[in-house]
């Protein structure tokens, strides 16, 4: 006896409608989301400024066909390029994640919410080019300001709850949906094509985590979360010619993505959309390392300062017993042979270990010709990582937000020294004190690619406000030509 199925088609998963919802509807009012933007901006784009010293990026960059240029094309900053929104998207993209240096988020998902500038400057910078050349107005930088708001909201408050990391997949699926969202609102889609859009992206096979964890760490979590805003603006693109979307994309039984990859779960929600996540997210700003590292990495330079002032090296110590919170653990405690800069840069035995023996931690230090320096293995030996429970629950509670380490050193004389770090510097308790240091990344970034001359007039157009608001997408993104 069989039955039959129903063929009706529903309507769109609640999430679905409430990702598009907020994404076309959505008044920005508070003040501290736009200007935290206007400080994301600047720090992302100066990342990938800095990932452009990499060969291992740039090998990836330039159009899919050498030598192709598009019409009124989007600009890669920092490069001659002039491609299709969809490759551009996937070269500012890779550009900006390259150096775990960009912004951070951290909750039950981790995730970098400036990951999604690659689709939302490609696209907003195609749309300004072509719109100038067909007699329309550009877009101006309010709106890619009011895009990454949106996108970081999206990533970010489904983050909240919900770990994709436990199920196996890489967090630049909400990359793929947050940028999806925001890139259909700057291509003026409808709400049914937005919806078709962002029912796409759930749709779509998503990324393993593979690449993040030994013993396949690579080089693919650096331009992972670019092909995913890459992505993003291809779907967007194929929703607006009027390909169809998939209602139940996450609910459909046995074969949505919540019983395919989320073993059955529907996603949880602690807050509806506005603009918290903006307001509370975490840059990097000191040191380009994985943020549950951050605060330990700190600890590590003030202990650094200590032994100094001892006479000592970090060859008098004895051990180092790291306390931390779960995730770190889960992430970044690694024994074992590091083979490349990404194996590196999610050690965290390997980044406590340079800022003892070296007073330092920079791109550079994850590269082979300091790797290679045998007292780095030999220290990390040293190394143990334990949990603290309340660094735990200090981790997800709502009101902290807090990513403490704290550092116990046992010298061979048998003398102790620790240090605790609550809140790294780009933490939003520590914001009045970052974000001087945060223009001062800028300007460093700034100084690797471009003349003084030039340097001054970015840094003048990306400090003025009210200036920065109204500048056509387009003429702020040729500041940054070479």
């Amino acid at each position: 006896m069989s039955s039959h199925i129903s063929n009706d088609r529903p309507a769109p998963d609640q999430v679905l409608v409430d990702i598009a919802d907020y994404a076309l509807n959505y008044s920005i009012e508070s003040e501290l989301a736009w200007s935290t933007a206007r400080a994301c901006l600047i720090d992302t784009l100066g990342c990938g400024l800095e990932a452009l010293e990499y060969p291992a990026c740039t090998k990836l960059l330039g159009p899919v066909v050498p030598g192709t240029v598009v019409p009124n094309g989007a600009r890669v900053p920092g490069t001659p390029y002039q491609l299709d929104p969809v490759q551009a998207a996937f070269n500012i993209g890779a550009m900006i994640r390259w150096l775990d240096f960009n912004d951070t988020w951290l909750a039950a998902e981790w995730g970098h919410p400036s990951d999604n500038l690659g689709g939302i400057l490609a696209v907003a910078d195609w749309i300004s080019r072509t719109n100038i050349a067909e007699g329309k107005q550009p877009l101006t930088m309010r709106d890619v300001l009011g895009a990454m708001i949106q996108a970081h909201e999206i990533q970010g408050c489904i983050a909240l709850e919900n770990s994709f990391n436990k199920v196996g997949l890489d967090h630049v699926v909400l990359v793929k949906v947050a940028s999806t969202a925001v890139v259909s609102r700057l291509l003026g889609l409808t709400r049914e094509q937005t919806i078709n859009a962002i029912s796409l992206a759930w749709v779509d096979g998503q990324s393993l985590r593979t690449y993040r964890h030994a013993p396949n760490t690579g080089s693919r979590k650096s331009w992972a979360a670019g092909d995913a805003t890459s992505r993003a603006v291809r779907l967007a693109l194929m929703a607006q010619s009027g390909e169809m979307g998939y209602p139940t994309a996450l609910t459909a039984k046995t074969w949505g993505f919540y019983d395919v990859s989320f073993k059955g779960q529907p996603f949880k929600f602690q807050r509806p959309y506005g603009t918290y996540v903006m307001e509370n997210v975490l840059f990097k700003i000191s040191y380009p390392a994985e943020f549950h590292s951050q605060t330990a990495v700190e600890a590590a330079m003030t202990l650094r300062k200590q032994l100094d002032e001892r006479g000592l090296t970090a060859d008098a110590i004895k051990s180092i017993t790291i306390r931390t919170h779960e995730a770190c653990l889960r992430i970044i405690d690694k024994k074992g042979p590091l083979v490349n800069p990404a194996d590196r840069d999610h050690c965290i035995q390997y980044m406590v270990a340079i800022p003892l023996i070296f007073g330092r931690l920079t791109a550079a230090d994850y590269e082979d010709g300091v790797a290679s320096n045998a007292r780095i293995d030999a220290l990390r030996e040293k190394i143990t990582c334990v949990e603290e429970p309340q660094f735990t629950r200090d981790y997800h509670d709502p009101e902290k937000r807090s990513i403490a380490n704290a550092l116990r050193v046992v010298l061979a004389n048998g003398d102790l020294l620790e240090q605790t770090v609550e809140y790294p510097i780009g933490h939003r308790r520590r914001r009045e004190a970052g974000l001087p240091l945060l223009v001062e990344k800028f300007r460093t970034n700034l100084a690797r690619r471009f003349p003084a001359a030039q340097q001054e007039r970015i840094h003048e157009a990306s400090l003025d406000t009210k200036r920065l608001d109204a500048m056509p997408v387009n003429e702020y993104v040729d500041l940054y030509l070479p």
